[in-house]
């Protein structure tokens, strides 16, 4: 079982929250499922200085431990895209048992074709690779403030308002990315 020590999840639901560790995997070439540590999830969030109301985007969104931190911690509104039917499907579930459907959901769908105007904040695990087929989109959809935070991997060709990296969390990075005013 994972623990959550920071998220302000109380700890009876984290159980069920996360759930056992699973042994089927994942993986697709854009975005294998890989979990985020909780504590690089809340770091993510706390760059972000994502505020309640605000609306988060995570692509990739695996377990959703990032919307439901969003949601529990920030009071944030959160949407996930997903390309597994398993994980939306479990996530969902979750997301339902915690009674936190009015705030959280997955989609179903390929990130590379989402529609990201909504978004305040997007939250990214993807490869160089992926973030780089994924940077039109970002620039196309998100408006002059929006926020992009990227664990452990750099958007090409944009400039970080921040990177944040401590050896307290075994190395792992955080690039936080603030959206320029769109050129005419």
């Amino acid at each position: 079982m994972v623990v959550v020590v920071s998220s302000g999840i109380p700890a009876s639901a984290q159980e069920s929250l996360y759930g056992q560790a699973r042994a089927k995997h994942y993986v697709n070439s854009l975005a294998p499922y890989v979990v985020s540590p909780q504590e690089i999830v809340d770091r993510m969030l706390e760059l972000a200085d994502l505020k309640p109301g605000e609306k988060l985007y995570d692509l990739g969104s695996g377990d959703g431990r990032i919307l439901i931190t969003a949601v529990v911690r920030f009071k944030a509104k959160a949407v996930g895209v997903e390309i597994s039917d398993d994980l939306v499907n479990s996530t969902n579930a979750r997301i339902r048992r915690l009674g936190l459907d009015n705030d959280a959901q997955v989609i179903h769908g390929n990130f590379l074709d989402t529609d990201l105007s909504p978004a305040d904040v997007v939250t990214l695990y993807l490869a160089t690779d992926a973030n780089l087929m994924l940077r039109p989109n970002l620039e196309k959809y998100l408006r002059n403030g929006a926020r992009v935070v990227s664990h452990e991997f750099a958007m090409p060709g944009w400039k970080p308002k921040l990177v944040d990296k401590d050896p307290e969390r075994h190395g792992h990075t955080v690039y936080l990315y603030e959206m320029p005013p769109k050129k005419k």
